[in-house]
């Protein structure tokens, strides 16, 4: 659950709010800048925007995780051999192309990474690229070199925000999140709307803190930060062929306490997972599925999964129509197929803290049916809207409250527990995705 609940009555509040987040840590530049082309494949305008990241000076102590998608982009397979280099001084990051399987894809990003290295006075293996956008297109790459000095001549000290809203695709709003210690801070930005199924997923996120703490630590850091945040969403069950998460320190602060430094960046990205499961494209209620009593974290976890990805169900909440027969029928085909010995008889169940199964059967009147509508409404990012030349669009461009469809699956089968976030099923998903290209 993200650290804050907050609420919104409007996008200029919330990017006041944004605002007082944004602060960069000490050692930090963003700029972002766009620019007009026509894609190779599709002769039609579009529109690009770079953003760049860069150091004050290049820092040994980076981390970065990246998709386990077979099918990897150029940049994930280049910012794969990153991690091997002495430094990191720069990350590159386009939208509207994610330079997946494009004919010359890695050298497109190579050249990139040379050009942002001549320009900044560093390796040219000091430079991440990132990119994320539609799949098997081929970068503009002249256009980006062209591009590329006004970057860095936008680049500035002062916010974050910029470059969270620089590499937003389809997102409602750019996402930002922060720490603050006693010394220094932590502060995160993410991109992520659909595709969302980590291993990681359709998403990059950037964290960047001024806290010292060493390569090793900061990598077995972001590892078990991404395990239990990132790793525990899902939006539809596909796994990106991008995704990227980039921790970096500047090194400018001491890190008086590993462990509480450790504890905030969980926190951020906690915070930031969830704001992506909110952000989803077409999503209108975020679901939260406790699974607890389970013989293995593992199994609670993909139990989890299992329900936010089932499609009958989604649909269901995205009626606000408690189905919960479809919510039993998803646990039941996981576990039927995966660990059929596994006992259900004593199984429990709750939707929105309202008991809805006891020792595997139901507990359901009218009256409970009631309240499980409300639970569900008052979920509701916003309601559905008709479509309007035949296309649905999201009727807000800003989080209004923090609330989930909160599901508990007691198996008491064991000790172990996972908590999941995922999200409904919508007309708004449907045709956003029909018509992502075109």
């Amino acid at each position: 659950m993200a650290s804050t609940q907050l609420c919104f009555e409007n996008s200029g509040i919330h990017r006041h709010w944004l605002q007082t987040q944004s602060k960069l840590p000490h050692g930090f530049r963003v700029g972002t800048i766009g620019f007009d082309f026509v894609p190779v494949e599709v002769p039609k305008p579009a529109r690009m925007r770079l953003t760049l990241i860069a150091l004050d000076k290049p820092t040994r102590d980076f981390a970065a995780v990246f998709t386990r998608n077979a099918f990897p982009g150029a940049p994930v397979i280049i910012g794969r051999e990153r991690l091997k280099e002495p430094s990191l001084g720069a990350i590159l990051v386009n939208n509207k192309i994610s330079n997946v399987c494009a004919p010359g894809g890695v050298s497109a990003s190579s050249r990139l990474c040379r050009e942002v290295s001549r320009l900044l006075q560093i390796e040219e293996t000091a430079v991440l690229p990132s990119s994320t956008g539609v799949i098997g297109w081929q970068l503009p790459v002249e256009a980006m070199v062209q591009a590329l000095p006004r970057v860095v001549e936008s680049l500035s000290s002062h916010s974050i925000l910029p470059a969270a809203e620089g590499i937003v695709t389809t997102d409602l709003y750019p996402k930002i999140r922060r720490a603050d210690l006693p010394a220094g801070s932590i502060v995160g930005i993410a991109k992520g709307a659909g595709m969302i199924e980590p291993n990681l997923a359709t998403m990059l996120v950037y964290l960047l803190t001024d806290i010292a703490v060493p390569r090793g630590r900061l990598r077995e850091m972001l590892s078990r930060a991404v395990e239990s945040s990132f790793n525990r969403m899902s939006i539809d069950s596909d796994t990106s062929t991008s995704d990227t998460v980039v921790l970096a320190s500047s090194g400018s602060v001491p890190c008086e306490d590993e462990a509480r430094f450790e504890v905030a960046l969980a926190r951020v990205c906690a915070d930031l997972a969830e704001d992506v499961v909110r952000n989803g494209e077409g999503v209108r209620h975020v679901i939260r599925v406790t699974v607890k009593g389970a013989p293995s974290e593992a199994l609670a976890r993909a139990i989890g999964k299992t329900v936010v990805n089932a499609p009958l169900f989604k649909c269901a909440v995205a009626g606000n129509d408690p189905n919960v027969g479809r919510l039993v029928q998803a646990v039941g085909k996981f576990v039927g197929a995966h660990c059929p010995s596994l006992p259900l008889n004593q199984t429990e169940m709750r939707l929105g803290g309202i008991q809805i199964v006891e020792n595997g059967e139901f507990l359901l009147d009218p009256s409970k049916e009631q309240d499980l509508v409300e639970h569900l409404r008052s979920a509701e990012l916003y309601p559905s809207a008709p479509p309007r030349n035949g296309v649905f669009s999201p009727t807000i461009d800003y989080p209004p409250h923090e609330r989930s469809v909160e599901i508990e699956i007691d198996l008491r089968q064991g000790i172990e527990s996972c908590t999941v976030l995922g999200a409904d099923l919508t007309h708004e998903y449907v045709s956003e995705n029909a018509d992502y290209r075109s």
